[in-house]
C-alpha cells in the first residue's frame, strides 16, 4: 500500500516556486504596469537625490565653514527646506501621477472581456462572463487574451483581500459588500504571478495566483472547450471519478459534466490543466495532488479542507489520475 505522508519540508520550497514566474513591479508587461514602473523609478531617483542632499547638508553642518553652518541652522532652511520644498514636490508628484494614470481612473473604452474574481480564505473564485451564455467558473489561475482590455470585477466573500499582479498593473482591495473594478492588459504572452496583498489571516502568504496571457485564438478555443467537458470513458479514470463523487468531494467542489456541483471550495473542472495547486503554491503533479488530498494542512496550514486519508494507494492513484485528466 502506497502512503502519502505529510511533508512539512515542502513549505520550504514555496518561496523557490515563486521564481517560476515573475512577480515584480519593475518587470512590466502591460500599459498600466509600465506607468507604475515609471513612477517607481522617479520616486527611487528623487529619494536618492534627496538622501544625497541631506548627507551633503549634514557634512557641511559638521565640518563646513562657519558661514555655511550658520545658514544651515537658520529659520530660512526650515521654512524652505522643511515646508515649501516638500509641499511643492509632493504636489507636483501627485498631479503628475494623476495625469499619468488618468486612463486607469476613467477608462475611455468599454472592456473586451469581463472576469469576476472573488476573494476567499485562501483562494480565488473566478468566473468568465460571456454574452448569451452562462459564465465559465474556474479557480486560482486566470487565462486572458493578449493585447485586450480586461475588466476584473473584484469582490470578497469573507474578509478584505487585495488583488495584485504587479507585472500587469496596480493593486486593488476586495472589500466585503463592495464591488471594485480593475482594468488590466497584457501586451505579450506569458505567465504573470500575483498575490493577495492584504493580510487575510492564516496562510495569507500562500494565497497567490497566476495570469496566463495567450493569443486570442488560443484563448477562444480554451474558453469554448468548457462547454464540451463531460464524463470520461477510460476505465481507470472512471474509477477515479466514482471515488471523487462517493467520498463527498462534490459537496464542496464542482466538476463540469458530473454530479459534482459544490460551491464551497475551488472549481476543479480543469484542475489538471493548471500549473499549480492550492492557489499557486504547489506544482500540479500526481504526488502533490495525493499529498494535498491526504493532508492539506501539511501543504497549506489553515486551509479549510479536511484530510482524506481514507484512500488506499491504488485508489489514490486512480483519483489523482482522474483529477490530472481534467484539463
Amino acid at each position: 500500500m502506497r502512503r502519502y505522508p505529510a511533508n512539512p519540508a515542502v513549505i520550504v520550497g514555496f518561496g523557490a516556486l515563486s521564481a517560476c514566474s515573475p512577480q515584480s513591479a519593475l518587470s512590466p508587461a502591460g500599459d498600466e504596469a509600465e506607468k507604475i514602473t515609471l513612477l517607481s523609478w522617479i520616486l527611487f531617483a528623487g529619494g536618492a537625490a534627496i538622501f544625497l542632499l541631506v548627507l551633503a547638508a549634514l557634512g557641511a553642518a559638521i565640518w563646513g565653514p562657519g558661514r555655511i553652518r550658520r545658514a544651515l541652522s537658520g529659520d530660512g532652511l526650515i521654512r524652505w527646506g522643511g515646508i515649501v520644498f516638500p509641499v511643492v514636490t509632493l504636489s507636483l508628484l501627485l498631479g503628475y501621477g494623476l495625469w499619468l494614470m488618468r486612463e486607469t481612473i476613467a477608462a475611455p473604452t468599454p472592456p473586451e472581456l469581463r472576469i469576476d474574481v472573488t476573494g476567499e480564505q485562501w483562494w480565488w473564485r473566478i468566473a468568465y462572463q460571456r454574452e448569451g451564455a452562462s459564465p465559465v467558473s474556474e479557480a486560482n489561475e486566470i487565462r486572458i487574451p493578449v493585447e485586450r482590455d480586461i475588466e476584473f470585477t473584484l469582490r470578497s466573500n469573507d474578509v478584505i483581500h487585495s488583488f495584485w499582479v504587479p507585472s500587469l498593473g496596480g493593486k486593488l482591495d476586495m472589500i466585503p459588500g463592495r464591488t471594485n473594478r480593475l482594468r488590466l492588459r497584457a501586451d505579450r504572452p506569458g505567465v504573470y504571478r500575483g498575490q493577495c496583498a492584504e493580510y487575510c489571516g492564516g496562510p495569507h502568504a500562500l494565497m497567490a495566483l497566476e495570469i496566463v496571457a495567450v493569443p486570442q485564438a488560443e484563448f477562444d478555443a480554451w474558453l469554448a472547450a468548457a462547454d464540451q467537458q463531460g464524463r470520461t470513458v477510460d476505465e481507470r479514470l472512471a474509477r477515479g471519478e466514482q471515488l471523487f463523487l462517493s467520498a463527498g468531494c462534490g459537496a464542496c467542489h464542482a466538476v463540469r459534466g458530473t454530479q459534482a456541483a459544490g460551491v464551497i471550495g475551488p472549481d476543479l473542472s480543469r484542475v489538471g490543466g493548471r500549473r499549480f495547486l492550492g492557489a499557486a503554491t504547489l506544482r500540479t503533479t500526481p504526488e502533490n495532488l495525493a499529498g494535498f488530498i491526504s493532508d492539506p494542512q501539511a501543504s497549506k496550514p489553515g486551509v479549510l479542507m479536511p484530510p482524506f486519508a481514507i484512500f488506499s494507494g491504488e485508489d489514490m492513484e486512480a483519483l489523482t489520475a482522474y483529477l490530472g485528466s481534467l484539463t
